[in-house]
């Protein structure tokens, strides 16, 4: 039986030649995963019934190992990832975004605007050509842009790192990759499954400047090229949100026969935000991005609200629905969004409580796996939600066999994209109105995912294959 090996380099070369198409039908995959893990029972191999809880040690230099298996249908696989945190969570606290600006902090009133909160136009991340590449005079333009604030220690972001062994329904070894690049692009693959339906996307703020932003921003960005017009990072280092941006144009600068497909299809009109908390009025800047917002991207370790509730839950703030996903926070203690938001998301708004029924305000919260994020997810344990206020993600999409045999009975085109359950009010409710979606990992994902990473890593000869393992 053949074992085939993808390093980090390896797996950001498989997954940057994805056009949008290839992503859709990747999403395809997981969504019908993801629907017989949440609706099966013992039906199959993905079914919860089959899904070990996922275990973690805490070691004593600080950093948790994770330990997630996962049964498939086509085979197995066990994820074993180590993070360990920043000195400090990825933005600053509550009280500590109320500090910046006043007459106490002479680093924050000597910070100069332009630098702290920067606009980069499409004119600076490309040349003259349409080869949407960073490169030359347009790439020093920016570099020549330092940030206001004093460099940030090393350790400023989580480091993440660890792999994912794949086997067969036999128990044969069939792959080991490099979990780095897996994880986040996996976890930014369900949390855009839903936004591919949304009505306007038309400004994203992200919440962070690593991987996992970075694969959320490329893969939004790609499913919906021509609509996203403002995107807005906010993070403490102005010098990793640069390279963010610079990322998403160049991925793998120097691969000899690399071809950033995905590039080549950006808006270009795009309009590129940074905004640092040494900027003098970085919170009123914060409140004016969040409200405008149509999708927010959370990606930070937090142990404290990025922003306060009412931004979202003043009659201000409810003004329009927004599609807002948390998946920084792995542990009871973290959290990204206040859980006053959390808490009015579940509210009884309106009369009927049944799943299906949900109106444009309230009613639940999206999850990947309901026993995971009631156990480990800090924004839903500090809301204390009950199990009757959160969805499954999987819940609420049908098989694509089903989907495409119902449209085709119809008489309809049929569409590419995962295809919601059929109920209008649900429909109204995950395309118009309020939705939150928290994710704390699921093995399943990246089974499903890592298969189809082999698949293509040898149909495409990347990596290395030891035929008998």
């Amino acid at each position: 039986m053949p074992l085939t090996v993808l390093g980090d380099q390896d797996v950001s070369r498989i997954l940057h030649s994805f056009t949008k198409d290839a992503v859709l039908e990747m999403q395809e995959l997981l969504a019908d995963a993801l629907h017989w893990y949440s609706t099966s029972n013992d039906a199959n191999d993905c079914c919860s019934d089959f899904q070990p809880e996922r275990t973690h040690i805490k070691r004593k230099d600080g950093s948790t190992t994770l330990y997630m298996p996962a049964s498939g249908i086509t085979g197995q696989g066990v994820k074993v990832v180590n993070i360990v945190p920043p000195d400090a969570s990825g933005l600053p606290s509550l009280a500590e975004q109320m500090s910046v600006g006043s007459s106490d902090s002479s680093s924050a009133a000597s910070a100069s605007p332009r630098n702290s909160i920067s606009t980069i136009s499409s004119a600076e991340r490309t040349e003259s050509s349409s080869s949407s590449v960073l490169t030359g005079t347009s790439a020093s333009s920016i570099a020549a842009s330092p940030p206001a604030m004093s460099p940030e220690p090393a350790s400023s972001a989580s480091t993440i790192r660890g792999s994912l062994t794949l086997l067969d329904n036999l128990g044969n070894t069939t792959g080991l990759i490099n979990a780095e690049e897996v994880t986040a692009f996996r976890t930014a693959l369900a949390s855009t499954m839903l936004l591919k339906k949304r009505q306007s996307v038309h400004d994203v703020t992200v919440f962070g400047a690593g991987k996992q932003a970075y694969w959320h921003i490329r893969l939004a960005m790609l499913l919906r090229p021509d609509e996203i017009h403002h995107l807005k990072i906010v993070t403490r280092s102005f010098d990793s949100a640069r390279k963010c941006i610079m990322r998403l144009y160049d991925p793998q600068p120097g691969l000899a026969g690399y071809v950033n497909h995905v590039g080549q299809k950006y808006n270009g009109t795009t309009k590129m935000n940074i905004l640092t908390p040494s900027h003098t009025e970085y919170e009123r800047l914060l409140k004016d991005y969040v409200r405008a917002s149509n999708v927010i991207f959370c990606t930070t370790p937090s142990n404290t609200p990025l922003f306060p509730a009412t931004y979202l839950i003043n009659p201000e703030g409810r003004k329009r629905g927004r599609y807002i996903a948390c998946i920084g926070s792995y542990k009871p203690n973290m959290i990204e969004l206040h859980p006053d938001v959390i808490r009015y998301a579940v509210a009884p708004h309106h009369e009927h409580r049944h799943l299906h029924k949900r109106q444009k305000e309230g009613g639940a919260i999206i999850v990947d796996t309901v026993s995971g994020c009631l156990k480990e997810a800090g924004e839903v344990v500090q809301a204390k939600l009950m199990p009757d206020q959160v969805v499954e993600l999987g819940e609420l999409f049908m098989l694509k066999r089903d989907a495409e045999a119902r449209q085709a009975r119809n008489g309809l085109k049929v569409e590419s994209g995962c295809n919601f359950q059929a109920n209008s009010g649900m429909h109204e409710w995950l395309t118009r109105g309020n939705v939150i979606y928290k994710s704390v990992g699921l093995g399943l994902m990246d089974v499903v995912v890592g298969n189809e990473l082999i698949a293509r890593a040898r149909q495409q000869g990347i990596g290395t294959t030891i035929e008998n393992f």
